[in-house]
């Protein structure tokens, strides 16, 4: 059984590692950058600045870019540790970081303020201007690595 805060990969279980050469060879980290360069002024800023919190929040925390398709060729970037942690996008009028089990986390100072109807999913769109409660949202993230730890620690094949 792995340790509480151990995981299977250095990629933090965001994928298979073939993902970059799925990708004709770009690696991960190169593929957010220009995820987030693409929409441009102050969206681009927050999604650079929201990916920053978030590595600093936990080091252990791996990158991915998911979900490519027509609509969107340049996938998503997703934020790992034992399963998905939180997934970015740059919307038409804010920046959205998206916790699929947000439901599940304590959010003591409110920053989910999107997807509240949902049964599992949490979210948080920034606008332009808003400042980031950086605290804040690395408590969110520590909680999420937690969540899926401790999904990974009891679940009945632990040993991944």
């Amino acid at each position: 059984m792995p340790a509480m805060g151990s995981h299977r990969d250095s990629r933090g279980d965001c994928g298979p590692a073939s993902m970059v050469a799925m990708s004709g060879g770009t690696p991960i980290p190169e593929q957010i950058d220009a995820i987030v360069a693409e929409p441009g002024g102050w969206r681009s800023a927050m999604l650079a600045h929201l990916r920053d919190v978030i590595r600093a929040a936990d080091p252990s925390v791996a990158e991915d870019v998911k979900w490519k398709k027509p609509s969107r060729p340049m996938g998503v970037p997703v934020w790992c540790r034992d399963g998905n942690l939180c997934i970015g996008e740059a919307l038409k009028n804010a920046v959205r970081l998206t916790f699929p089990k947000g439901a599940q986390i304590k959010d003591g100072k409110h920053l989910f303020n999107a997807r509240l109807d949902s049964n599992s999913v949490r979210a948080i769109d920034f606008h332009e201007g808003d400042r980031v409660d950086e605290a804040a949202l690395k408590a969110l993230i520590v909680q999420a690595v937690r969540l899926n730890a401790w999904r990974v620690i009891t679940s009945p094949d632990h040993s991944r």
